[in-house]
């Protein structure tokens, strides 16, 4: 079962990349199997935060390669939230 956080985030990058919902795995490398590049990745940083209303930090987002561990690095920053 896949939980909110992951479902938004998967329609967050299939809206930038161009990629359909259905190819978005939590385990696809965001730069090569997505073809996101640094733009990309801060209009979906930005989606993100807003949707979540969280603060993802610049030197974090280099670090994100998987949608997994965008998933992660969301729900950490919900889990310190609530």
């Amino acid at each position: 079962m896949t939980n909110n956080v992951e479902q938004e985030i998967i329609s967050i990058i299939a809206d930038v990349s161009g990629f359909d919902k259905d190819e978005i795995t939590p385990e696809k490398n965001i730069v090569q199997d997505l073809e996101v590049d640094s733009i990309k990745a801060i209009e979906i940083t930005v989606a993100i935060e807003k949707k979540f209303k969280v603060s993802i930090r610049d030197e974090d987002v280099p670090k994100i390669v998987s949608v997994k561990q965008a998933v992660e690095l969301v729900e950490r920053l919900l889990s310190k939230v609530h």
